[in-house]
């Protein structure tokens, strides 16, 4: 029985020495490889730098006034490493030669890929925008307050004449005319003569009508809502901006629209 206690006591020792040999060498080998800190960004590589993504959002269509085009002046640019999102802000997208006319430029997102990439080893780039966009160069020449006028009043009163016709050509082709004449025979048992209610409330009510339905009057809109106005004037800018990126990508092309 004694010798089996020893025997015994003899096991239990050797095992509490292998387990503290296993865990000297375990705790070691954590020490060497260093702990892991929570404050560093997830996706720091081997080499120490960081795998930054940057966030990219191209506009369809942008105006500029500089000959020199960034890619801050036509994209808005997020990124966690401010670093490099002053780098991909820097870089440059195309130059317009001429600076004194106004030009346009249609570029691909896929362009600027691998040069927002080449900023850096460790820069994945995110497009969220535009795959496709247009720069507008306008380089800004002063015009004279005069001639500027001058343009106002001139397409203000080819806008007047022309609604005029037409609502004119309009009432002639419905006869109008008659129109009121047999309203007010019926309602006041009488003949017209001259101007009536009917003609008076007509006019009053076309132009409240006018200016209800294009929300618009000078500087004054009645909602917030954009006018039709704007809405078709968007849809057409929308429309052109196609046409041009798809005239750029048939450029190559030997039959197209005429």
């Amino acid at each position: 029985m004694k010798h089996g206690l020893q025997i015994f006591a003899s096991a239990m020792f050797f095992a509490v020495i292998v387990f503290m040999v296993w865990y000297t060498i375990c705790g070691m080998q954590g020490a060497e490889e260093g702990p892991e800190d929570p404050g560093l960004p997830r996706g720091r590589e081997a080499g120490g730098a960081l795998s930054d993504t940057v966030y990219i959002k191209i506009s369809q269509s942008t105006e500029v006034h500089e000959p020199e085009v960034r890619v801050k002046d036509i994209a808005q640019v997020h990124c966690r490493n401010k670093a490099a999102e002053a780098r991909i802000k820097a870089l440059k997208v195309t130059s317009f030669k001429e600076r004194d006319r106004e030009a346009s430029y249609v570029g691909s997102v896929m362009d600027l890929l691998e040069e927002l990439e080449g900023t850096g080893s460790s820069i994945q780039v995110n497009s969220v925008g535009e795959t496709d966009f247009i720069i507008s160069y306008n380089p800004q020449i002063k015009r004279r307050a005069a001639l500027q006028g001058m343009k106002t009043a001139v397409v203000s009163a080819v806008s007047f004449c022309g609604a005029a016709f037409a609502i004119m050509t309009f009432n002639n082709d419905a006869n109008v005319t008659d129109v009121f004449g047999n309203l007010y025979r019926l309602i006041m048992g009488a003949e017209p003569q001259g101007i009536t209610v009917l003609e008076i409330s007509y006019s009053v009510g076309l132009s409240l009508g006018i200016l209800v339905f294009f929300n618009h009057f000078a500087s004054w809109k009645i909602t917030v809502d954009p006018t039709p106005i704007e809405v078709e004037m968007r849809l057409y800018e929308e429309n052109l901006d196609k046409a041009l990126i798809r005239n750029a990508g048939r450029k190559e092309a030997q039959t197209d629209v005429r």
